[in-house]
């Protein structure tokens, strides 16, 4: 499953899991502790308790990786009741999304390869139906989580009760407590929020609508305006889809033109998981207003070996 990538060793994968929990530290332990097998390491983990969600970046042998997002899987449905969720992000499983990501196209086969694997395994073993998204996509119409998230868990539930909706794995209905997974394959994204310290809820909605592409926006960028009540703020919070092409930088302008407008102070910003290096050359990146930002923010500082050349 895993050829040689030239240099006698077998490649690295690398997947990007986010958990619906953000808060409790007994299952955020519990969470990563999954991942750390033999063969695959957890590089990043974040945490938000007002999105109740865990981001966490694990990296290895293509089995290892494989392995450790199925411990993961099995955790979240043993810890984690959606029934009792109510953060800010919009989610449809325990184990909401889980790409692999394809760091170029070469990439791209045996990220698909594990992926499938995966979803198989979650569905067969663990009674959880998945819907793979991406590249794996089977359905046109939904190739990305938004896709499914659209009209919440209900409405998802009520498309596959009414046989409209047909999982690529498991069971033909919703996990009572655990939801579905969303599994995938996908280019690297830049996960990004900025934070809107005296900004109302609307103006926070209001400034995301006009950067993300389905606004008439930035192409390739998704934005949600949120209110998050831990933090006593609104957030601009985004996807940057294609961040070689429509840079953090490109998109920072953007945002503080639409505050601008609207005469809205910027705050921080934050990254969400880890970016790739070249994504972030050029001006300073605390010239995005990125707090804390460090070498531990960069991929290839955790990795070098999934380091790769923007073709």
């Amino acid at each position: 499953m895993a050829p040689e990538d030239g240099t006698g060793r077998p490649p690295t994968v690398l997947a990007v899991p986010n958990c619906s929990e953000g808060a409790d530290p007994d299952i955020l332990a519990a969470l990563a502790d999954a991942c750390r097998i033999p063969g695959a390491r957890v590089l990043d983990r974040h945490s938000d308790p007002d999105h109740d969600r865990t981001v966490l970046t694990v990296a290895g042998h293509p089995m290892a990786v494989q392995e450790a997002l199925f411990r993961l899987a099995e955790t979240c449905v043993e810890r984690i009741d959606l029934r009792w969720k109510r953060g800010a992000h919009p989610r449809v499983g325990a184990l909401d999304v889980c790409p692999l990501v394809a760091l170029t196209d070469a990439d791209a086969p045996l990220a698909g390869e594990v992926a499938t694997g995966l979803a198989d395994r979650i569905g067969r073993e663990l009674d959880v139906p998945v819907f793979l998204y991406g590249a794996l996509a089977t359905n046109p119409t939904r190739d990305r989580p938004h896709d499914f998230r659209r009209g919440g868990l209900d409405a998802l539930a009520e498309e596959i009760d009414a046989g409209h909706l047909t999982p690529d794995a498991g069971p033909p209905r919703l996990h009572p407590t655990a939801g579905c997974v969303l599994v995938g394959v996908r280019p690297p994204l830049v996960a990004w929020n900025v934070w809107l310290p005296h900004a109302s809820l609307a103006e926070a909605r209001a400034i995301a609508d006009r950067v993300r592409e389905s606004g008439g926006g930035l192409p390739s960028v998704r934005a949600l305006g949120l209110y998050l009540p831990g933090a006593g703020m609104a957030q601009v919070s985004m996807n940057l889809e294609d961040p070689w092409r429509v840079t953090p930088w490109m998109v920072m302008d953007r945002v503080r033109g639409e505050a601008d407008r609207l005469g809205v102070e910027i705050g921080e910003s934050e990254l969400v998981g880890l970016a790739q290096r070249g994504v972030l050359r050029g001006p300073a990146p605390m010239s995005l207003g990125l707090r804390r930002f460090t070498s531990a923010d960069v991929l290839e500082a955790h990795c070098p070996a999934l380091r790769r050349d923007h073709p």
